[in-house]
């Protein structure tokens, strides 16, 4: 005679989803949001001292006209997205390190926080800077993918830390 199994184990819970904002913690996508903040000044300032300066030298119109000219070409335009993204991703790959979870839902806040503060920056200027729709719409769909990059790139670098640990010397 077989004895029959007696369920001693509870049954499992249900699948519940989970909240928009859960497992979110609010200081590091603060600091995320900072860190890409002063960092696209800093690049900015950087490309405009360190490389747009000695070209627009050579052509001898070295202005603030000048400058602002070049930056509304398309040439100038992109390379303002490119720097702008590269430091939200920055900003993400902060906010997720510092979380510690959860890291691409964190580099997304802090692609949410940036543009809410660029939001508050433009309406804040006397004269905005009339921007092309295109460059208005690129800006406002890459800024949420970037953070969101820079918190995968840091969840990618956290399991090869993990794994770098388990291995042993030499191998």
């Amino acid at each position: 005679m077989q004895d029959t199994p007696r369920q001693t184990e509870t049954p499992p819970r249900p699948i519940e989803p989970t909240g928009f904002f859960t497992g979110i913690q609010i200081r590091p996508v603060i600091i995320g949001v900072v860190v890409d903040y002063i960092a696209t000044h800093i690049a900015m300032a950087a490309f405009i001292f360190g490389y747009l300066a000695k070209e627009l030298s050579k052509e001898g119109e070295l202005t603030e006209d000048a400058v602002a000219k070049y930056l509304s070409t398309p040439e100038g335009l992109m390379v303002a997205l490119v720097i702008g993204s590269l430091c939200t991703a920055l900003g993400g790959f902060i906010a997720a390190r510092k979380a510690g979870t959860l890291e691409i839902k964190h580099g997304a806040f802090v692609g949410l926080g940036s543009l809410i503060v660029s939001f508050i920056q433009h309406s804040m200027q006397e004269q905005p800077m009339q921007l092309p729709e295109w460059f208005n719409f690129v800006s406002i769909v890459a800024v949420i993918p970037a953070g969101a990059l820079g918190g995968f790139v840091a969840g990618m670098l956290k399991g090869s830390e993990r794994s770098a640990w388990s291995r042993p010397p030499g191998s």
